[in-house]
């Protein structure tokens, strides 16, 4: 199971926002490169990273601070990212940049012929995020619900290639209020890639509730405010799931 800690970047800063809302942010830190520094020295496998500016403008929007984040960690561990990328050129860019995967959320939802190029170009590198909320997609930064339902999107989207599903509750995410963990189960049970949870984590609980259901595709969960906010030990944590997974 990995434990994959996010660093949202707002502004050039690590922050975590609730509900997905850009006025409900709280600042963590002015330097993300320490911050990513951090996960990694206490034991991340990978970090997830998420330009919260380039969500909303439909482009990159803290490449400078991605960028250093990369030549800081990124040939240690895999980093995955996500936030405005809607071309090519942009996924190209960030690979050749030391990137190990790129997610692709709104774009993959309005336009699925780019993501289609996109795997067939980048193959092995690319993941679909899909955001929430009772069963329905969101876009836009979670500010748009659609009718898409998220288990036949994803259906589809595993036909073009994509390496796994990141699969937020929008309901949950940076509440604390605990994993939808059986809307995870459902959705990876209708796959066959792997899912990664989001949203919602809150403590130890969530991790070993994950772990007990790993066998069902779940490959990872993204670990936000909580490990931020003290509410859950990110060291302990990997501890347990590396116990827990024998």
């Amino acid at each position: 199971m990995l434990l994959i800690p996010a660093i949202d970047l707002k502004d050039g800063h690590c922050v975590r926002l609730q509900q997905g809302d850009m006025t409900l942010s709280t600042t963590f830190s002015k330097e993300p490169t320490a911050v990513a520094r951090n996960w990694v020295d206490k034991g991340a496998r990978r970090v997830h990273v998420v330009d919260l500016n380039g969500a909303f403008a439909g482009h990159p929007k803290n490449e400078i601070a991605i960028r250093k984040i990369l030549k800081s960690i990124g040939s240690e561990v895999d980093v995955q990212l996500g936030g405005g990328i809607r071309d090519l050129d942009t996924i190209e860019r960030y690979l050749d940049a030391g990137l190990r995967y790129v997610i692709i959320g709104t774009a993959a939802v309005r336009n699925p012929g780019f993501l289609q190029d996109a795997c067939t170009a980048f193959g092995g590198h690319i993941i679909v995020g899909l955001d929430a909320k009772d069963g329905k997609v969101a876009t836009d930064g979670w500010s748009k619900l659609t009718r898409h339902d998220v288990i036949d999107l994803c259906k589809k989207f595993e036909d073009f290639g994509v390496e796994s599903i990141v699969y937020t509750d929008i309901g949950r995410d940076g509440m604390l209020s605990g994993l939808n963990i059986e809307a995870t189960v459902r959705l990876a049970q209708a796959l066959t890639i792997p899912v990664i949870a989001s949203g919602g984590l809150s403590c130890m609980a969530d991790i070993e509730a994950l772990c007990s259901v790993e066998d069902e595709g779940i490959e990872g969960v993204i670990c936000g405010r909580a490990i931020y906010s003290g509410e859950l030990d990110f060291e302990a944590a990997l501890i347990r799931a590396e116990a827990l997974n024998g």
